[in-house]
């Protein structure tokens, strides 16, 4: 149950004009009243001889009461209640009970035979109520309404509990503002898919992964369409910024304008400079081998050197100090985004997806110590700069190494928020793991498949001397993964590193001891990932010489199974994969 209190207004029949109207908005359906402060206000939704003016006057009457110039310009209280799509629907005398516990916790009308405000609850949707109320008590006095909004989240949270409804992560005061209800409405009305509040967010994220300056930052920002607004001091300093979507206007045909800090809390200008604050200049774009193999500044270059920067920062997560390891969760959400950014059509929206949701993880109490982080942000910039990339090839196939890669970051992260009590933050990571999960099935579905078809296509000397090789290195571990269909898919990789001239055990040993796999769903297809980042062989084996003779055709032609999710065993019960 989510209360959202809204900035103080002044205009309460407009605002009850808004809230009965049923014409321009399908979710308002039999709008009426549920409780107000007396009992017995009018309700001009069920009382044909009630009218708008007549419940407006009724809660203005001790506004009006005060001499004109004693009166707040800003006398109008107003928040939703919003139950979970999940729950149940609740009757009209459960809202009412839920008004008034609202209106008390937050002080509006606190009981107990206090002075409190006039307000009214209006229904007129299934899932959720709002209340309006006037900023005067009866006595003429200011009510105490301070962090209205806090208490009617510590109320809600007490309600989900005695109703048993779903239970809110309790927040710790780093949340981006959500969306109004008029913004809402609003991008109902234009056919937006999100809000521009929420559109303009995710650009300006996106704006400053990786990003190492005020005028890089505002240059991508301009790339992106959007109006901005710069604020300066006398000196000339900048001081700020505001952003707008052209076409989002206001009633003047004005376009709206939203502060950074409006956005989110770490897209103050202040807060963004603390990024690239110090960070050196001259990082390496990527592996001279990844540039050699893939060309310089590829999409495929910057995955692999995503990949290797992800796979250091896990250990970094998982045992670093609060305040560095906060900084390479910052940086993670600048990687999804920025991977999200320059992904091909297929994986894209569930990227994006875990880019939002991971959006609310990358910010806590605990504050970053940026600097450490600048190997993350440099794989965020290098994938910026390295452009849009494939949904095939070595592109698609580096894709699915980095989404691997990136879900065991993000596993740590989950940990590292719930060790820390983070509720929000630990579950915004689970959310954002299914995304990458899903995403990762799709971009691993092409290169996987070519292994396990080279893997099958291997004389049988050749796959009986790597399923020897499995044993010696990985004796505990090995009848598991010669049980899984990735088993072909890995017997092929340990033929191609014997045949750049490594030692395949030795490096099959390494890749698994550097993290645990009791929990991977396929451990072959996460030893798979790993030997060919470390062995630098391409991601894409379709392209590659085969490395024996060829098994009979039948066996070629046998359909390989669909990779296996991280972290999802293959009952369907899905599990907290650990990093590797």
């Amino acid at each position: 149950m989510i209360p959202s209190v809204n900035p103080s207004g002044s205009d309460t029949r407009g605002l009850l004009y808004y809230l009965y109207e049923t014409g321009k908005y399908e979710d308002h359906t039999d709008p009426h009243l549920v409780a107000s402060f007396d009992g017995m206000s009018p309700d001009p939704g069920r009382d044909p001889n009630a009218t708008l003016k007549d419940l407006q006057q009724l809660l203005d009457q001790p506004v009006m009461a005060l001499a004109k110039h004693a009166r707040p310009a800003k006398h109008v209280w107003h928040t939703s209640v919003r139950a979970d799509p999940g729950d149940r629907i609740l009757s009209d005398e459960e809202w009412a009970d839920i008004a008034r516990r609202i209106v008390a916790a937050t002080g509006i009308d606190p009981g107990d035979g206090q002075p409190g405000c006039r307000w009214a609850a209006v229904r007129h949707a299934d899932d959720h109520i709002h209340i309006v109320a006037t900023l005067v008590t009866e006595d003429g006095h200011r009510p105490d309404d301070f962090r209205s909004g806090a208490r009617a989240q510590a109320e809600a949270r007490l309600i989900e509990k005695e109703l048993g409804l779903h239970q809110v992560a309790p927040g710790d005061g780093t949340a981006a503002q959500r969306p109004t209800s008029a913004e809402r409405h609003k991008a109902e009305r234009q056919g937006r898919e999100r809000t521009a509040r929420e559109e303009l967010r995710e650009t300006v994220r996106r704006a400053v992964a990786g990003a190492r300056s005020d005028e890089e930052f505002f240059d991508r920002l301009a790339a992106a369409g959007l109006l901005i607004r710069k604020r300066a001091a006398p000196s000339g300093d900048l001081l700020g910024y505001k952003v707008a979507l052209p076409d989002d206007l206001n009633k003047d045909g004005e376009p709206v304008f939203y502060p950074g800090a409006r956005l989110a809390p770490d897209l103050s200008l202040p807060r963004i400079r603390e990024r690239w604050a110090g960070e050196a200049q001259d990082v390496p774009a990527a592996r001279r081998e990844d540039a050699i193999r893939t060309g310089p500044g590829s999409p495929a270059a910057a995955r692999r050197g995503t990949a290797s920067a992800v796979w250091q920062a896990v250990l970094v997560v998982e045992q670093g100090e609060d305040a560095v390891a906060a900084a390479h969760i910052a940086a993670a959400g600048e990687v999804l985004d920025a991977l999200a950014k320059t992904s091909a059509a297929h994986t894209r929206r569930e990227l994006r997806d875990a880019a939002t949701a991971f959006e609310r993880a990358s910010r806590s109490h605990v504050r970053a110590i940026r600097g450490h982080d600048r190997a993350l942000r440099q794989a965020a910039r290098n994938l910026v700069q390295g452009g849009p990339a494939l949904g095939r090839g070595e592109d698609g196939a580096t894709t699915a190494m980095v989404i691997d890669m990136l879900f065991f970051l993000i596993t740590a992260a989950a940990h590292w928020h719930a060790r820390k009590g983070h509720a929000q933050q630990a579950e915004a990571t689970t959310r954002a793991a299914e995304h990458l999960r899903t995403a990762y099935q799709t971009a691993a579905a092409q290169p996987l498949g070519v292994l396990y078809q080279r893997g099958r296509r291997l004389s049988r000397p050749m796959l009986q001397r790597q399923t020897v090789l499995l044993r010696e290195a990985l004796p505990e571990l090995a009848e598991q993964i010669l049980a899984e269909p990735g088993w072909y898919a890995l017997a092929a990789t340990l033929a191609e590193t014997e045949a750049a001239g490594h030692d395949p055990a030795a490096l099959l040993s390494d890749v698994a001891g550097r993290r645990e796999l009791g929990t991977a769903d396929s451990i072959s297809d996460v030893l798979v990932w790993r030997m060919r980042r470390t062995a630098d062989l391409p991601a894409d084996a379709s392209h590659l010489p085969e490395t024996s003779t060829a098994r009979s055709r039948s066996a070629a032609r046998e359909t390989p199974t669909r990779p296996s999710a991280p972290g999802r065993r293959r009952s369907g019960e899905e599990t907290s994969r650990k990093p590797r």
